[in-house]
Formats: structure tokens, sequence, C-alpha cells
């Protein structure tokens, strides 16, 4: 049974940005634990992606969520190499980047989607429409820029409540 969610914020945000106040007040009403890692001073992916799965890899497979934004959309993906969660969410992954070790395999869990924006100035939107085609995963592209806030935001936290439900994350009745 799936618990809990464990964001991953971004290289110039912290661990409780709009973003993930938004998706975390989402996965609550949901009945899920929110775990939102701090990964502020550490500036390399990989380091990011060791931080991660020393706090998750002691979790059942299958229990939990990982949901990242940006650099913490490629330390999510990239740590499904070690950890096997039961969804993963992307927001404006950094995938496919200069200065980023490879993510060349095939993550480990049933639900993958991403959401990107058009006009994101940051990660180029080839290079998520490349990665979602290798992984045959849901891509929702979205009016907005790399931030995804305004409207991109009311629309990725509906995409997210529809994520849960295909996972069987009911809000709990009242």
């Amino acid at each position: 049974m799936i618990s809990t969610v464990y964001f991953s914020h971004g290289l110039e945000s912290g661990p409780w940005g709009t973003k993930i106040k938004r998706l975390g007040a989402t996965a609550e009403r949901h009945g899920l634990s929110v775990h939102s890692i701090d990964y502020r001073g550490i500036r390399l992916p990989a380091a990011r992606v060791e931080k991660l799965v020393s706090q998750v890899s002691q979790e059942p497979p299958d229990s939990y969520i990982l949901v990242g934004s940006s650099m913490g959309g490629y330390v999510s993906f990239a740590a499904t190499d070690r950890l096997r969660p039961a969804g993963l969410f992307l927001l404006a992954p950094a995938v496919m980047m200069p200065n980023y070790p490879p993510s060349d395999f095939l993550p480990q869990c049933a639900q993958i989607e991403v959401v990107h924006a058009w006009d994101d100035e940051v990660i180029p939107v080839e290079n998520v429409l490349s990665f979602a085609r290798r992984l045959n995963c849901t891509c929702h592209l979205v009016a907005g820029e790399h931030r995804l806030l305004g409207e991109a935001l009311e629309l990725t936290d509906a995409l997210f409540q529809s994520f849960l439900l295909r996972l069987n994350i009911s809000p709990p009745k009242t």
C-alpha cells in the first residue's frame, strides 16, 4: 500500500517551495505522508541522488511515490536505479542535460508521468520529449515556463491528483 510521497526540489529552490506546498497538500488530502528532502547546499546531481537513496532505501518497495522538480526530477528519476517507487511524477525534469550523469536505464516503477512547459527556458522541451518517448510514459506539455506557476501550477496539481487516482490513492471518505 502506498503511504508516502518524497519530494525533491530543484537547484535554486528549497524543500517547501510553491509547487511542493501545493502538491504536498494534495497528497495529504489523499491520506499520504509527505516528506520533502532538503538538498540546499548540495549542487551536484549525483550527491543529491545519494541523499535521496539514503533517506528512502529502508522503505518497502512500492510503498511510496517520488516527485521531483527540475534537478529534483533528475534526482528522483536517477534514484529509481536503486529504489523501487510505486510511481514517479516529474516536473520540468533536468534530463539529458550537460554535466549531469547519464540516465539511460529504465526505472523500476509502474507509473511515470512528466509535466513540462512549452516555453521552459532552462530545460529544453526536446530533451523531455525524447526522454518520455524512450520511457514510453505519459508526458503533459503545458503553457508556461520552467517554474510551472500560475495556471501551469493549477493544471499540474490536477494532473497530480489524477496520477494519484491512477495509483488507486483516493481521498479518504468523510
